[in-house]
């Protein structure tokens, strides 16, 4: 008979003849069993009570208290209820002393004289149970932790993400209010006389307020691709008037390091595809500006060409071909990676946050592409986006939207809630070469009061303001706070980016929003909508 050596398990002999525990004991003895034993039904009691007992073969006859009732105890009691219990009987073979057994909570009934083959087979399986049963709960409580831990987890990783959310939309607001006021300013004083000097330098501020707007749009749009939140879509456009846009947008830039940039144009492309310009534009120009940002002497190329066919769809290759300084095969990787380049020498020559990668990486798995790059030290690199696109006929050609001609406005007033003392200024003087007369509130209070007091055509409400923010002025505006006044126009300015942000203000109330840093053309549309509306 084979002997487990694994962990003891206590089985509990209770006889009130001392002769049948002792040939029990010599029947059952083995390496992984306990045994314990009595001949009294109470220090049975006490024995199971204070002892972790398993399996216990009780006597049905005993003095005092027979085993019906020492079982019936046993199984009424929660500390002790899982007990295995085997009878063992010499009163009688009548079946209804083993149905009562069995009725008590007992697996078993054996019979004396007990065969000491089957009594061996049973008190094994039995406790091949209880090790199996005792497994499983084991199991059970490591499962029950480690799902206790994943909830934990779970819990700190979403609290960890409206953090970083938080954090984000506050960086947002923080960085991009101020930015725009830099913007907006200088497109003020570019509009005044200045000299060629003064023109230089504005020029400069444009050059490094946009970058810095760049570096920010940046972070926010890796947040929105690890959020899942960054959205595809597909629009028709016309790819070799897209590419030619994105080179004639970095021309200066090449120019400026006496490179070459060019446009090399498979003449099988089709005119119009399904596509999401914008993205795209996104992974050429982070590729393209990379590629001249690295490449001091020499030429960077587009070359898009056809190199699949399916139907109407058609697989394109993107390559931006440079000869610039390369990249070791151990670095490669590297280079996608967030915040990181090459090398930190290349940091400290070339400048830059490491993210332009990153966020064509991203972008590409996004759209369903794969990107492949291939380089040499001090002779060039290769990057390619690849992806498939559906061919789609050819529109008739759509005339160029005329610009915006800046018509003053007649009676208009405007309340203007915002707390930033620089927008204040450049809004107030934008709004008032339209010939619209203004009111300014620094924050959610004082423009619901205003709002009580005055008539306006328009509210122009910043998101983020002391005392009471925006959303809360627009909600008591929409309650009726100030009475007949409930469908008041009103547009949110908001430097935070996030859609959950802009979904929130809509909620709250708000006609339409718009981001900072906003355009000048943007904004008198909007106020000319509504203001039109609220006229007719």
């Amino acid at each position: 008979m084979t002997q487990n050596n694994t962990e003891k398990i206590n089985l509990l002999i209770v006889d009130d003849r001392e002769e049948n525990i002792v040939a029990l004991e010599a029947l059952l003895g083995r390496n992984n069993l306990n045994i314990i034993s009595t001949t009294l039904p109470n220090e049975a009691l006490r024995l199971c009570w204070e002892s972790d007992i398993a399996i216990a073969l009780v006597d049905v006859q005993m003095p005092g208290m027979d085993g019906f009732e020492l079982v019936e105890i046993l199984k009424n009691n929660p500390r002790t209820k899982d007990i295995l219990i085997i009878f063992v009987t010499a009163i009688s073979m009548d079946t209804k002393y083993a149905v009562k057994g069995l009725n008590t909570g007992a697996v078993d009934y054996l019979y004396k004289p007990l065969n000491p083959f089957v009594t061996y087979a049973k008190v094994d399986s039995f406790i091949q149970f209880v090790r199996n049963q005792r497994a499983l709960k084991k199991q059970n409580r490591e499962l029950e932790a480690f799902q206790k831990e994943l909830i934990e987890a779970k819990e700190l990783a979403e609290q960890g993400k409206r953090i970083k959310e938080n954090f984000l939309a506050n960086m947002s607001h923080e960085i991009r209010t101020p930015i725009n006021g830099i913007i907006g300013i200088a497109t003020l004083l570019n509009n005044t006389v200045l000299t060629a000097e003064q023109q230089e330098m504005i020029k400069l501020l444009e050059i490094s307020s946009q970058s810095l707007l760049g570096v920010i749009n940046d972070i926010l749009d890796l947040s929105k691709i690890e959020a899942g939140k960054f959205k595809i879509s597909r629009t028709k456009i016309n790819l070799a008037k897209n590419c030619q846009s994105i080179i004639n947008l970095l021309k200066i830039r090449a120019r400026e390091k006496g490179l070459n940039l060019i446009f090399e144009l498979d003449k099988d492309l089709p005119e119009l595809v399904m596509a999401d310009s914008l993205r795209l534009n996104q992974i050429l120009m982070n590729l393209i500006a990379n590629a001249i940002k690295f490449t001091t002497s020499g030429s960077v190329t587009l070359k898009v060409k056809v190199i699949n066919r399916k139907g109407n769809t058609i697989q394109i290759r993107f390559s931006i071909i440079d000869t610039g300084i390369g990249i070791a095969k151990e670095n490669i990787d590297k280079v996608f990676e967030i915040f990181e380049q090459a090398d930190e020498q290349t940091t400290i020559k070339f400048g830059g946050t490491g993210l332009g990668l990153s966020i064509v990486k991203n972008l590409a798995k996004l759209k369903g592409g794969i990107l492949e790059v291939s380089s040499e030290e001090n002779k060039g690199s290769t990057f390619s986006f690849i992806n498939w696109y559906e061919e789609v006929e050819s529109e008739k050609i759509i005339p160029p939207v005329t610009p915006v001609e800046f018509l003053p406005f007649e009676q208009v007033k405007i309340l203007v809630a915002e707390d930033n003392t620089i927008n204040q200024f450049l809004i107030a003087k934008i709004l008032k070469n339209w010939n619209i007369e203004i009111e300014l509130a620094e924050n959610g209070q004082e423009a619901i009061d205003l709002l009580s007091k005055n008539d306006y055509n328009l509210i122009l409400m910043d998101t983020f303001m002391p005392i009471m923010n925006g959303l809360d002025a627009i909600k008591l505006i929409r309650k009726g706070y100030a009475p007949g006044k409930e469908n008041i126009p009103i547009i949110t300015f908001s430097a935070a980016v996030m859609e959950e942000d802009k979904k929130t203000a809509i909620d709250a109330g708000a006609d339409d929003i718009l981001s900072k840093p906003f355009e000048m053309e943007v904004l008198y549309k909007k106020i000319k909508l509504f203001v039109e509306g609220s006229h007719s």
